[in-house]
């Protein structure tokens, strides 16, 4: 079986370069040996869209350089690129680009398109990627889990504790706001002296009820920069090499002079894990830190 990465990169090349082949989900996954409703749910799962409109956009994409720079008619653009009806590819066109073909042919006008997707090979582990950053508003909630006082040296260790907690601790928690996802929160960073506070939780409604040997916390309402790490194994495999990459990309963030945003390091940081998402191949971790412009 291809890893996660190859994979996916296969896929996404299959696609650009048959785009005038009538490229469907079908094909691909016959291609790969799996069925066409597990392509589906790896396309979505990774790239949060449908393999079906990704490959529609991307058709109609290529659709443009017919229209804008040749004289061809409207039909024979739609049957070149494998629509069977001329009606049918202009309905779809402007569903895409707010516009049919012949008005943009005319007038020339400027559009939004939906570039190829691409991978990075900087992002690649042996067994999942990391996707981001992307920027979110996360509004203020509470957790209660277990705390424990780290250092940074300390970071390979928190797979276990989250994995000790989960197994453990979480069956004290009551109210609980949704019982499939760990939050994994960072707090009380001190970066001078290296140490912090690492607390595996749930998240819950209030903290009025609080189980003994357990800590209530509260995460504030922020802008955060979130980055994603898609895995081909169990999350309980999710180990320090992982954790590693996903500090770093945090930290290559960080640096960057370009950056119009630049982290809130006083302020707590989470990681999300949702076993609902996993399917028995693929899980999902999310990792999110407040940050603020320049």
């Amino acid at each position: 079986m291809l890893k996660l990465y190859d994979l996916l990169e296969n896929i996404l090349l299959d696609i650009e370069n048959n785009i005038k082949n009538n490229i469907n989900a079908f094909a691909l996954s016959k291609k790969y040996n799996f069925s066409e409703s597990h392509l589906r749910r790896i396309f979505s799962f990774v790239f949060n869209q449908s393999v079906a409109s990704y490959i529609r956009s991307r058709i109609l994409t290529a659709t443009l350089n017919d229209i804008l720079e040749t004289d061809n008619d409207i039909v024979d653009i739609a049957i070149k690129y494998g629509f069977e009806y001329e009606q049918s590819y202009i309905r779809t066109f402007k569903r895409e680009f707010g516009i049919t073909p012949g008005h943009l042919r005319k007038t020339r006008q400027i559009i939004q398109i939906k570039p190829p997707l691409h991978l990075f090979d900087e992002r690649r582990l042996d067994n999942g990627i990391l996707f981001g950053p992307d920027f979110v508003m996360v509004p203020r909630f509470h957790v209660i889990g277990k705390r424990h006082h780290l250092s940074f040296k300390d970071l390979p260790t928190e797979p276990l504790l989250t994995k000790q907690f989960w197994e453990n601790e979480r069956k004290q928690i009551k109210e609980t706001v949704n019982p499939h996802a760990c939050i994994n929160l960072s707090c009380n960073l001190n970066l001078e002296e290296g140490h912090f506070d690492y607390v595996p939780s749930l998240q819950v409604k209030n903290l009025k009820d609080i189980p003994p040997g357990l800590s209530g916390e509260t995460f504030d309402t922020s802008m955060c920069v979130r980055f994603r790490y898609i895995g081909q194994h169990h999350y309980y495999e999710i180990n320090s090499d992982v954790v590693s990459m996903m500090y770093n990309a945090v930290s290559n963030f960080a640096q960057d002079k370009n950056a119009k945003y630049v982290l809130i390091h006083e302020k707590s940081n989470f990681v999300k894990i949702d076993e609902r998402l996993y399917d028995g191949t693929y899980c999902q971790m999310e990792y999110y830190t407040p940050v603020c412009e320049k």
